[in-house]
């Protein structure tokens, strides 16, 4: 029995990369998680391998009826939700001048809309089982723009500013909020990822740092949280 024994976790995004080992990671802690893809059999298929207690469900975050309707279903078979996982993100890169308005959209409406969405649905739920924790994974992204990262950057921008106020409203209702700024972690995001598995973060350090998060005293809140490779490739 871990110590998240009896609470329920939202994952979203939750089949694979950093979503993926925070799922196992709650798990292996005794939460019940219900992970989220846009892909209801890629969500099923993750929750099965990570075994009792998962479940998969198919959202697409952009959509505010899907995630109204993901809720409930959570509901129905978990009974709420205790931990609110916001990591699902994507990234389509290149110039302004060259960016198509429906790939800006994307990006803007999974990365910074879908968090909204989720954590609207997910607060009443805390209030009434007397608290919980949100996490919105961001990015140093979010503090370090970079040339053909406009939308990724402005979705990762936002998200910090909204994490930062949402921490103020829901405070006194025992919700806590904390934004992880990962830098690269070896997942399948992003561009030479190949490359990274020797020396970029792994999923489950972003996993143990929102378990130390979840074991922090009540009394306590770290808002922010920057993570980087303590060893990344020197520059030449």
């Amino acid at each position: 029995m871990g110590f998240l024994s009896g609470k329920v976790a939202m994952v979203t995004g939750g089949n694979r990369g950093i979503g993926r080992g925070i799922a196992e990671a709650l798990a292996l802690e005794g939460a019940v998680v219900a992970l989220t893809s846009r892909s209801r059999e890629r969500a099923e298929r993750a929750a099965g391998e990570i075994g009792t207690p998962a479940q998969g469900f198919g959202c697409d975050v952009r959509d505010e009826a899907q995630v109204a309707g993901l809720f409930q279903q959570v509901v129905r078979s978990c009974g709420g939700v205790d931990i609110l996982v916001n990591n699902a993100g994507i990234g389509v890169f290149g110039p302004v001048a060259e960016m198509r308005p429906e790939d800006w959209r994307a990006v803007i409406e999974t990365n910074l809309s879908g968090v909204f969405y989720c954590c609207r649905e997910a607060i009443p739920l805390m209030r009434r089982r007397g608290g919980g924790y949100i996490f919105n994974i961001s990015s140093l992204a979010g503090r370090n723009a970079f040339p053909n990262g406009a939308a990724y950057n402005a979705s990762k921008f936002g998200l910090n500013g909204f994490s930062e106020a949402l921490m103020q409203e829901v405070r006194y209702d025992g919700i806590r909020v904390s934004y992880l700024m990962p830098g690269s972690v070896a997942t399948e995001f992003g561009r030479g990822s190949a490359e990274k598995q020797d020396w970029a973060l792994q999923p489950a350090d972003v996993a143990e740092v929102v378990l130390d998060l979840l074991r922090s005293p009540r009394h306590a809140l770290f808002s922010r949280v920057e993570m980087r490779p303590s060893q990344p490739p020197r520059k030449s």
